[in-house]
């Protein structure tokens, strides 16, 4: 390469010295910038944070009528029924006729089944043949006895003319007095036959099964040539039961209540029952009885509820949630309170607070309570009816802070 070539690109060249403190002061440039960037954007998020709103659940401060029912106690039962009934045999027998079937409703005396009663048959008549021969004896013994009077009759008179002895009329008398012993102990046998026939007739009507009451049939337990007995033979073939039949007149709720809670509940007072089927359905009802036994395994008495009225609905066996009320006695001169529900309050240091919602924001605010009526507590100062509170999560808010309502 020619010289003034060379000497030329030389003069381009970057001393050493200074090409070092180029690089360093680039280096620090950099690193300054980037530690600005990581300020900025906390910063930024940090703002951000602290501008979004919080979304919290409001609502209106009310004035609230006191002298009204106040829930004090929760339980869980069942709809059980007062009368409900397995109808069984009397006897073991064969089912010949069966007249049920399930949701089928009965009168009081229907008959809803019968036994093969042939045996029970030949029997009553077996009683009714006796008795009759029995009446027939009876019937000619009294025509005997009619005739020996009337030969008694005449012989006392020959006896009087002297006609006849005294043996004769003696004979006489004993005929007549024979014949009336016979007589009475044919009514006896009538009687007895009577009472035999009876019994047979008791034995038959065994062999016919009758609702004892009005109800619906829950349950066919039989069906036609089963074998029913009145207990169990241990086998596995034979029926205890033809069918359960319940009374839906007499539907109730049964519940346990814990012993701990027992004196909150006395008869007649009010309930409000909810059946788990329908739960937006709430039934009124009432105490009728307090069991006067606890269980000791559950520590709980158990309590029986009426429905004040009831619904084709309501079937047995439900399960049902049900709260006892009672009156609350209202502060002597005080018809209505203003009051919020327990959970809005901030208790700090022994001060009650309430969070205002205003606009965009919440207000903390100091307030004064008074009167707690099941889960709400009066306000007596600090609140105005028709402001927004806060009813939730009040522990996580701050005065001032940015809040949205949810809808």
């Amino acid at each position: 390469m020619p010289e003034h070539v060379q000497h030329d690109l030389s003069i381009l060249a970057i001393p050493v010295d200074q090409r070092n403190q180029n690089s360093t002061s680039g280096g620090g440039k950099g690193f300054l910038f980037f530690l600005l960037l990581v300020i900025a954007t906390g910063a930024g998020w940090f703002y951000w944070n602290e501008q979004k709103p919080v979304q919290v659940k409001t609502g209106v401060v009310k004035l609230t009528k006191i002298n009204q029912k106040v829930s004090v106690l929760k339980a869980s039962g069942y709809v059980t029924p007062r009368q409900r009934a397995t109808m069984a045999s009397k006897i073991t027998g064969l089912i010949s006729e069966l007249f049920v079937e399930e949701g089928m409703n009965v009168s009081q005396g229907q008959v809803l089944a019968r036994l093969d009663d042939r045996e029970a048959q030949d029997s009553l008549e077996t009683a009714l043949a006796d008795l009759k021969v029995t009446q027939a004896s009876l019937m000619e013994l009294k025509i005997n006895l009619s005739d020996a009077q009337r030969k008694l009759t005449r012989a006392e008179k020959l006896y009087s003319t002297n006609t006849t002895s005294q043996e004769y009329i003696e004979n006489a008398q004993i005929a007549v007095n024979a014949l009336r012993a016979k007589i009475d102990v044919a009514q006896k046998q009538i009687e007895a036959s009577e009472k035999r026939c009876q019994a047979a007739r008791q034995i038959l009507e065994n062999y016919t099964i009758k609702a004892p009451f009005s109800g619906v049939v829950v349950s066919k337990d039989a069906q036609i040539g089963e074998i029913v007995s009145p207990m169990s033979a241990g086998g596995g073939f034979t029926r205890t039961g033809i069918a359960t039949i319940v009374n839906m007149q007499s539907l109730e709720i049964e519940v346990d209540v814990n012993e701990s809670y027992i004196a909150r509940v006395k008869e007649g007072q009010i309930v409000e029952a909810v059946l788990d089927s329908y739960p937006d359905w709430r039934i009124p009802a009432r105490v009728r009885a307090v069991i006067p036994t606890a269980d000791r395994q559950k520590a709980t008495v158990k309590v029986r509820i009426l429905f004040e009225k009831l619904d084709p609905k309501i079937l047995p066996d439900m399960g049902v949630k049900v709260s006892f009320f009672e009156r609350e006695n209202a502060p002597q001169g005080q018809e209505s309170i203003l009051s919020i529900p327990q959970n809005a309050i901030l208790l700090q240091n022994e001060k009650a607070f309430v969070f205002v919602f205003k606009e965009d924001h919440v207000e903390r605010r100091a307030v004064q309570t008074g009167y707690k009526r099941s889960s709400e507590i009066e306000i007596k100062a600090g609140l105005r009816e028709g402001e927004l509170i806060v009813m939730e999560n009040v522990m996580d808010l701050k005065d001032g802070q940015k809040a949205r309502r949810l809808e």
